[in-house]
């Protein structure tokens, strides 16, 4: 994968400089010359082909031509010739042009590049910019569960699996809830954060289809993703994993994002985010051989000044009794800073 720095030119360099400069200022045209001036000196360097990629794509969100269309996608498959893996991100530059495929245009690579350089500011962003509020709905979803503590003490989980764990968000609101808390991440910066709360017993890289396979069959009593399944277009092979790590009665409790716009299945949004339609959760969800307890709307966070539309889904395992609610029993959950 040529994901470096550097393309090991000078001039090359320079003139990649020169284009993202260009790029950002607003001149895709200049960024594209720029660009392609680099790849002349550095042919194999893929950084430089993803920029030229980006610089089309401008051109053609104002032009409309097909050709410059084209010219795009073909920088993109040029970039990800040189980083298969696509930390870059090219395939999902690809799909918003309408070209590859749209459910598996968010590589790992390409989240694990994201969230290593996300790390150090992560936790201010996502909170204070963001308005991310998913480990507080899981928390307040937990316990409205039927059977949960009516006293100020908590319901008690004795082993937990954190998928996406991030810097440990999650982990610090279940605190006093767990017994033993493992976590899963693709971003080692980010688990070096999530390190440091003392709060999990183990914290493991890998993505959480992965880690759920090498989870003992049913020993999770709880499985919580908070804000993870956006950077994933097909839940299947992620629900049936939570299915075998579950114990009979375990819960697994996630937030997901809704289309807005009535699509169905899974979605990618011009967000660069996945968003899963009720439908789609209901039918996978039963294929897994889990049962919905419970799925609300939720505002999952804020995007330029806008509540997200999303779901909170509460799915247990062999749950006796347990059945899928209708979303006009409950108010939707938000945030305890906005019920106030």
């Amino acid at each position: 994968m040529s994901h470096q720095r550097s393309s090991g030119d000078l001039l090359a360099d320079r003139r990649y400089a020169y284009a993202e400069a260009c790029l950002a200022e607003g001149d895709p045209e200049a960024a594209a010359e720029m660009a392609s001036q680099a790849l002349d000196l550095a042919p194999g360097y893929a950084p430089a082909w993803f920029l030229l990629g980006r610089a089309r794509e401008a051109i053609f969100e104002r032009s409309r031509d097909a050709a410059d269309r084209q010219a795009a996608l073909a920088a993109f498959e040029r970039a990800l010739g040189l980083d298969p893996a696509d930390a870059l991100g090219s395939r999902l530059h690809q799909a918003a042009l309408g070209g590859g495929d749209a459910l598996a245009a968010i590589s790992p690579a390409y989240v694990r590049a994201l969230f290593d350089g996300y790390a150090p500011r992560f936790e201010r962003h996502l909170v204070d910019e963001l308005g991310y509020c998913g480990p507080a709905l899981i928390v307040a979803a937990l316990d409205s569960l039927p059977g949960a503590p009516a006293s100020c003490a908590p319901q008690h989980f004795p082993n937990v699996l954190d998928l996406g764990c991030g810097t440990g968000l999650m982990g610090q609101a279940l605190a006093g809830r767990v017994g033993r808390l493992a976590g899963c991440d693709l971003s080692p910066a980010m688990l070096a954060l999530a390190g440091r709360t003392g709060l999990y017993q183990r914290l493991v890289e890998a993505d959480l289809v992965t880690f759920l396979a090498d989870e003992p069959e049913a020993s999770a009593d709880l499985i919580v993703a908070a804000d993870v399944f956006i950077y994933l277009g097909d839940l299947a092979a992620a629900l049936a994993g939570m299915a075998r790590a579950l114990r009979p009665g375990g819960a697994a409790v996630f937030t997901v994002q809704s289309p807005q716009g009535g699509e169905m299945g899974a979605v990618l949004g011009a967000d660069g985010r996945y968003a899963h339609a009720d439908a789609y959760l209901r039918t996978e969800v039963q294929r897994a051989g889990l049962i919905i307890t419970e799925m609300r709307p939720a505002a999952i966070r804020r995007q330029k000044r806008i509540d997200v539309p999303g779901r909170i889904l509460i799915l247990h395992k062999h749950l006796i009794g347990a059945h899928e609610m209708d979303a006009t029993e409950e108010p939707s959950y938000r945030c305890a800073a906005e019920q106030n």
